[in-house]
């Protein structure tokens, strides 16, 4: 489980670069503010969420916990369905896709708790 969510961080890593970039360089002049603004929420988001599946990846590797395991795919389930559909809102205009974005927030959400949790139950961790 720590091979994939090194992978799926490093993955939505770089994905949330090329989103950023392409906010900042293409869609700036294209969009107006408000959608702008949202699109760039979702690549802030998408970034620090990327760096919270490294983590994950690190912390089930010194101790696998299915807490662990549910935080990573959390945040990947937060990546996809807050930024994704902020992204698309931007992109397409269509602001009942912000609908979804909440749920996207409650992954977050749910992996941080989860995260907070495995503390909780590994004296391994705790401890340092």
């Amino acid at each position: 489980m720590m091979k994939r969510f090194l992978f799926l961080g490093g993955l939505m890593g770089a994905l949330g670069v090329a989103a950023g970039a392409f906010g900042a360089h293409v869609l700036k002049s294209r969009l107006e503010p408000a959608l702008l603004a949202a699109f760039h929420t979702a690549a802030r988001y998408h970034l620090v969420h990327a760096l919270a599946l490294l983590l994950v990846a690190l912390l089930i590797e010194r101790s696998p916990r299915r807490s662990l395991s549910f935080a990573g795919w959390s945040f990947f389930a937060g990546i996809v369905l807050f930024s994704g559909s902020l992204y698309l809102m931007a992109v397409t205009s269509v602001r009942a896709l912000g609908a979804i974005t909440p749920l996207g927030g409650l992954a977050f959400i749910a992996g941080w708790i989860a995260v907070a949790m495995s503390a909780r139950s590994s004296n391994k961790i705790a401890s340092r």
